[in-house]
């Protein structure tokens, strides 16, 4: 009887794991990023992965706005931005503005390879045609994945206006019954006049702050509510609470107290009747005594005597 053949192998290659995944390694030597395995095995959302890798993957000055990243992927402006909001709060992406020397303002970006690390600029990157000046060092980031040195991958942004800093945070504690009743008022009837301004609790207790300094320079709800909606984008490419944050990032100049009103004349004493000693016509005076007539008639009797 013939021995029975199988075509399976004996054995597992030497050093190869039972399970998992294996690796085939290939040494690249061109077209190749070094990436740190805190933002590579983050977890969390694999958009936001995703989206530091291609960033980190990209020449220095590529646009790196929402609309260059969905024109890219597939994934839309809502969950583009929420990866860049997480990618700035890890440390990872930092935004500033920053003035060139001809007066304009420029939003740049800078990404990290590791939170934490210092402001050295790209030796392969062109040189700033704007003169714009060394930008400062950035500050510690919330949390730091990792640790080791650090090149920054500076990626300037397009040129545009810059928006407003949001207001400073209030406290974790800080809660809606801890805010001003009318300011929060004034922000929940924002949706009446448009319903895509629906704030949370939380953006509600963030901008309630602003909206009170705003009431106390003596602005009427009817104004904040008319400054706030007047104009509004068709298309919101941040939560709405941004945009009203920087409409509210001006306090106003409080009203000019009102002008005093014209001081009333005193009216005069009336004088009391009395009774003429000479001819007992009634006239007013302080005193009784003559009427101007027979005062008259007295002045010019003695006259005519002298005569």
């Amino acid at each position: 009887m013939a021995d029975s053949q199988s075509n399976a192998r004996l054995r597992a290659d030497a050093g190869a794991p039972t399970s998992g995944v294996i690796h085939v390694r290939t040494r690249l030597t061109a077209d190749f990023t070094v990436i740190a395995n805190a933002l590579a095995q983050r977890r969390g959302s694999a958009v936001t992965v995703g989206v530091g890798v291609y960033i980190l993957s990209l020449p220095t000055g590529t646009p790196v706005s929402i609309a260059a990243l969905c024109a890219h992927f597939t994934e839309g402006e809502i969950l583009i931005s929420r990866a860049l909001r997480e990618l700035e709060a890890a440390g990872y992406l930092e935004r500033r503005c920053e003035r060139l020397s001809s007066g304009q303002i420029r939003t740049r970006t800078y990404f990290y390879d590791v939170p934490g690390g210092g402001p050295e600029p790209d030796p392969d990157g062109p040189s700033d045609p704007g003169g714009s000046p060394e930008p400062p060092k950035p500050p510690r980031p919330r949390k730091s994945s990792a640790t080791g040195p650090t090149t920054p991958s500076s990626v300037t942004a397009t040129e545009k206006a810059a928006p407003a800093p949001a207001p400073d945070r209030p406290e974790e504690s800080a809660s809606l019954a801890d805010a001003d009743p009318q300011a929060v008022a004034v922000l929940a009837s924002l949706r009446r006049v448009d319903p895509r301004l629906l704030l949370s609790e939380r953006e509600a207790v963030r901008l309630a702050p602003a909206v009170g300094q705003w009431l106390a320079a003596g602005v009427t709800p009817s104004r904040i509510t008319a400054h706030l909606t007047a104009r509004l984008p068709d298309h919101f490419l941040t939560r709405p609470a941004g945009l009203l944050a920087f409409r509210l990032r001006e306090t106003p100049l409080p009203a000019p107290p009102p002008a005093p009103l014209p001081a009333v004349a005193e009216r005069l004493a009336v004088l009391p009747f009395q009774t003429c000693d000479g001819c007992e016509r009634a006239f007013r005076a302080p005193e009784p005594g003559h009427c101007r007539d027979c005062r008259s008639r007295l002045v010019r009797g003695p006259l005519r005597a002298a005569g």
